[in-house]
Protein backbone atom coordinates (compact mmCIF):
# COMPACT_ATOMS: atom_id res chain seq x y z
CA UNK A 1 0.00 0.00 0.00
CA UNK A 2 1.60 3.58 -0.62
CA UNK A 3 0.63 5.36 2.48
CA UNK A 4 1.44 4.16 5.92
CA UNK A 5 -0.99 3.04 7.88
CA UNK A 6 -2.20 1.17 10.72
CA UNK A 7 -4.80 -0.10 8.93
CA UNK A 8 -5.46 -3.13 6.06
CA UNK A 9 -7.30 -2.70 2.88
CA UNK A 10 -8.72 -5.64 1.09
CA UNK A 11 -10.21 -5.52 -2.08
CA UNK A 12 -12.83 -8.66 -3.50
CA UNK A 13 -12.60 -8.60 -7.34
CA UNK A 14 -14.19 -10.50 -10.26
CA UNK A 15 -16.47 -11.20 -13.00
CA UNK A 16 -20.05 -10.31 -12.46
CA UNK A 17 -21.95 -13.76 -10.53
CA UNK A 18 -18.70 -14.53 -8.54
CA UNK A 19 -20.01 -14.01 -5.31
CA UNK A 20 -17.91 -10.91 -4.44
CA UNK A 21 -20.41 -9.51 -2.10
CA UNK A 22 -21.52 -12.87 -0.46
CA UNK A 23 -17.44 -13.53 0.28
CA UNK A 24 -17.20 -9.78 1.49
CA UNK A 25 -20.26 -10.12 3.63
CA UNK A 26 -18.68 -13.18 4.78
CA UNK A 27 -15.35 -11.80 5.91
CA UNK A 28 -16.53 -8.73 7.79
CA UNK A 29 -18.75 -11.10 9.68
CA UNK A 30 -16.03 -13.40 11.18
CA UNK A 31 -13.10 -10.38 11.32
CA UNK A 32 -16.22 -8.43 13.82
CA UNK A 33 -16.60 -11.30 15.68
CA UNK A 34 -12.92 -11.72 16.35
CA UNK A 35 -13.10 -7.76 17.93
CA UNK A 36 -11.98 -6.23 15.05
CA UNK A 37 -12.41 -2.90 13.68
CA UNK A 38 -13.72 -3.70 10.06
CA UNK A 39 -15.91 -1.54 7.67
CA UNK A 40 -17.32 -3.18 4.33
CA UNK A 41 -18.22 -0.67 1.65
CA UNK A 42 -18.81 -1.06 -2.58
CA UNK A 43 -17.89 0.61 -5.79
CA UNK A 44 -18.99 1.94 -7.27
CA UNK A 45 -20.51 4.09 -4.17
CA UNK A 46 -19.55 4.50 -0.99
CA UNK A 47 -20.33 8.07 -0.76
CA UNK A 48 -23.52 10.05 -1.78
CA UNK A 49 -21.94 11.35 -4.95
CA UNK A 50 -20.24 7.36 -5.20
CA UNK A 51 -24.05 6.63 -4.83
CA UNK A 52 -25.26 8.70 -7.78
CA UNK A 53 -22.68 7.45 -10.19
CA UNK A 54 -23.33 3.95 -9.38
CA UNK A 55 -26.67 4.56 -10.65
CA UNK A 56 -25.61 6.58 -13.98
CA UNK A 57 -23.40 4.11 -14.86
CA UNK A 58 -24.83 0.80 -14.31
CA UNK A 59 -28.72 1.60 -14.46
CA UNK A 60 -30.52 1.15 -17.91
CA UNK A 61 -32.45 3.80 -19.27
CA UNK A 62 -30.05 7.09 -19.14
CA UNK A 63 -29.00 6.90 -22.52
CA UNK A 64 -25.88 5.96 -24.28
CA UNK A 65 -22.22 5.94 -22.40
CA UNK A 66 -19.43 6.06 -24.36
CA UNK A 67 -16.51 3.63 -22.88
CA UNK A 68 -13.69 6.91 -22.00
CA UNK A 69 -17.14 8.67 -20.38
CA UNK A 70 -17.97 5.40 -18.44
CA UNK A 71 -13.74 5.17 -16.85
CA UNK A 72 -14.24 8.52 -15.68
CA UNK A 73 -17.03 8.20 -14.37
CA UNK A 74 -16.10 4.98 -12.10
CA UNK A 75 -12.70 6.78 -11.61
CA UNK A 76 -14.27 10.23 -10.48
CA UNK A 77 -16.55 7.77 -8.21
CA UNK A 78 -13.50 5.98 -6.93
CA UNK A 79 -11.64 9.65 -5.80
CA UNK A 80 -14.65 10.16 -3.84
CA UNK A 81 -14.21 6.79 -1.99
CA UNK A 82 -10.65 6.58 -1.29
CA UNK A 83 -10.33 10.04 -0.12
CA UNK A 84 -13.64 10.55 1.94
CA UNK A 85 -14.06 6.84 3.22
CA UNK A 86 -11.15 4.31 2.96
CA UNK A 87 -8.09 6.85 3.93
CA UNK A 88 -9.83 8.20 7.06
CA UNK A 89 -10.61 4.48 7.86
CA UNK A 90 -6.96 2.75 7.65
CA UNK A 91 -5.48 6.13 9.23
CA UNK A 92 -8.01 5.10 11.87
CA UNK A 93 -7.10 1.72 12.29
CA UNK A 94 -10.20 0.03 10.57
CA UNK A 95 -9.93 -3.01 8.22
CA UNK A 96 -11.40 -2.19 5.04
CA UNK A 97 -13.54 -3.85 2.97
CA UNK A 98 -14.03 -3.03 -0.79
CA UNK A 99 -16.42 -4.93 -3.13
CA UNK A 100 -14.51 -4.38 -6.43
CA UNK A 101 -11.83 -1.11 -6.62
CA UNK A 102 -9.21 -0.24 -9.51
CA UNK A 103 -8.64 -3.69 -10.79
CA UNK A 104 -12.17 -3.71 -11.92
CA UNK A 105 -11.77 -0.57 -13.81
CA UNK A 106 -8.56 -1.64 -15.70
CA UNK A 107 -10.67 -5.12 -16.30
CA UNK A 108 -14.21 -3.70 -17.45
CA UNK A 109 -12.89 -0.51 -19.09
CA UNK A 110 -9.40 -1.13 -20.35
CA UNK A 111 -10.06 -4.70 -21.47
CA UNK A 112 -13.21 -5.00 -21.89
CA UNK A 113 -14.04 -1.72 -23.62
CA UNK A 114 -10.48 -1.38 -25.29
CA UNK A 115 -8.93 1.58 -23.29
CA UNK A 116 -6.01 0.28 -22.61
CA UNK A 117 -5.10 -0.92 -19.32
CA UNK A 118 -2.29 0.72 -18.70
CA UNK A 119 -4.44 3.88 -19.21
CA UNK A 120 -7.30 3.29 -17.20
CA UNK A 121 -4.66 2.29 -14.05
CA UNK A 122 -2.82 5.35 -14.69
CA UNK A 123 -5.79 6.87 -14.63
CA UNK A 124 -7.42 5.17 -11.31
CA UNK A 125 -4.13 5.64 -9.48
CA UNK A 126 -3.87 9.47 -10.08
CA UNK A 127 -7.73 9.25 -8.91
CA UNK A 128 -6.76 7.78 -6.06
CA UNK A 129 -3.26 9.05 -5.06
CA UNK A 130 -1.86 6.03 -5.42
CA UNK A 131 -4.14 3.92 -2.84
CA UNK A 132 -3.50 0.39 -3.49
CA UNK A 133 -5.35 -2.76 -1.55
CA UNK A 134 -2.91 -4.80 0.68
CA UNK A 135 -4.32 -7.88 -0.58
CA UNK A 136 -6.76 -8.38 -3.20
CA UNK A 137 -9.10 -11.87 -3.48
CA UNK A 138 -9.78 -12.42 -6.95
CA UNK A 139 -12.90 -15.06 -7.07
CA UNK A 140 -12.28 -16.34 -10.69
CA UNK A 141 -15.59 -17.24 -12.72
CA UNK A 142 -16.46 -18.74 -16.38
CA UNK A 143 -18.73 -15.98 -18.09
CA UNK A 144 -20.99 -18.65 -18.73
CA UNK A 145 -21.33 -19.52 -14.90
CA UNK A 146 -21.70 -15.84 -13.76
CA UNK A 147 -24.10 -15.34 -16.05
CA UNK A 148 -26.52 -18.18 -14.95
CA UNK A 149 -25.67 -17.01 -11.45
CA UNK A 150 -26.98 -13.33 -11.87
CA UNK A 151 -29.47 -14.22 -13.68
CA UNK A 152 -31.08 -17.06 -11.55
CA UNK A 153 -34.94 -16.54 -10.02
CA UNK A 154 -36.53 -12.89 -10.90
CA UNK A 155 -32.83 -10.93 -11.54
CA UNK A 156 -31.96 -8.78 -13.92
CA UNK A 157 -28.84 -7.36 -14.99
CA UNK A 158 -27.34 -4.12 -15.13
CA UNK A 159 -25.78 -2.18 -18.32
CA UNK A 160 -22.59 -4.32 -17.92
CA UNK A 161 -23.31 -7.63 -16.60
CA UNK A 162 -25.70 -7.80 -19.55
CA UNK A 163 -22.87 -7.12 -21.95
CA UNK A 164 -22.20 -10.50 -24.51
CA UNK A 165 -19.84 -13.06 -23.27
CA UNK A 166 -17.01 -12.02 -25.30
CA UNK A 167 -17.09 -9.08 -23.05
CA UNK A 168 -16.90 -11.05 -19.54
CA UNK A 169 -14.24 -13.58 -21.53
CA UNK A 170 -12.13 -10.22 -21.91
CA UNK A 171 -12.50 -9.14 -18.30
CA UNK A 172 -11.84 -12.49 -16.79
CA UNK A 173 -8.26 -12.85 -18.78
CA UNK A 174 -7.50 -8.90 -17.48
CA UNK A 175 -8.24 -10.23 -14.01
CA UNK A 176 -6.10 -13.34 -14.24
CA UNK A 177 -2.87 -11.59 -15.83
CA UNK A 178 -3.30 -8.35 -12.93
CA UNK A 179 -3.18 -11.64 -10.54
CA UNK A 180 -0.52 -12.96 -12.90
CA UNK A 181 1.83 -10.08 -12.60
CA UNK A 182 1.83 -9.41 -8.81
CA UNK A 183 1.27 -12.42 -7.25
CA UNK A 184 1.95 -11.86 -3.61
CA UNK A 185 -0.62 -9.34 -3.56
CA UNK A 186 -3.45 -11.49 -4.91
CA UNK A 187 -5.38 -14.50 -3.16
CA UNK A 188 -6.92 -16.26 -6.43
CA UNK A 189 -9.83 -18.55 -5.68
CA UNK A 190 -12.11 -20.34 -7.81
CA UNK A 191 -15.77 -19.18 -7.56
CA UNK A 192 -16.87 -21.96 -7.96
CA UNK A 193 -16.23 -23.86 -4.81
CA UNK A 194 -18.67 -24.02 -1.77
CA UNK A 195 -19.38 -20.72 0.03
CA UNK A 196 -17.99 -22.13 3.37
CA UNK A 197 -14.77 -23.22 1.60
CA UNK A 198 -14.14 -20.16 -0.27
CA UNK A 199 -14.78 -18.15 3.27
CA UNK A 200 -12.27 -20.79 5.18
CA UNK A 201 -9.49 -19.85 2.66
CA UNK A 202 -9.98 -16.12 2.67
CA UNK A 203 -10.54 -15.61 6.47
CA UNK A 204 -6.75 -17.69 6.83
CA UNK A 205 -5.15 -15.79 4.23
CA UNK A 206 -6.26 -12.24 6.25
CA UNK A 207 -5.65 -13.75 9.55
CA UNK A 208 -1.74 -14.00 8.39
CA UNK A 209 -1.38 -10.43 7.28
CA UNK A 210 -3.26 -9.45 10.82
CA UNK A 211 -0.76 -11.80 13.04
CA UNK A 212 -1.62 -11.09 16.54
CA UNK A 213 -4.73 -8.58 15.85
CA UNK A 214 -7.26 -11.32 15.61
CA UNK A 215 -9.10 -12.62 18.51
CA UNK A 216 -10.49 -15.99 18.17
Amino acid sequence: MSIQSPGLFIAFEGGDGAGKSTQASRLFDALESRGIQVLRTREPGGTPIGEKLRSLVLDHGHGTIDARTEALMFAAARAAHASQVIRPALAAGTIVITDRYIDSSVAYQGAGRGLGTGDVRSLNEWATEGLLPDLTVLLDVEPSDGRQRRTAGEATEDRLESEPDDFHSAIRRAFLDLAEASPSSYLVLPAALEIEELAARILERVEALLGGRVRR
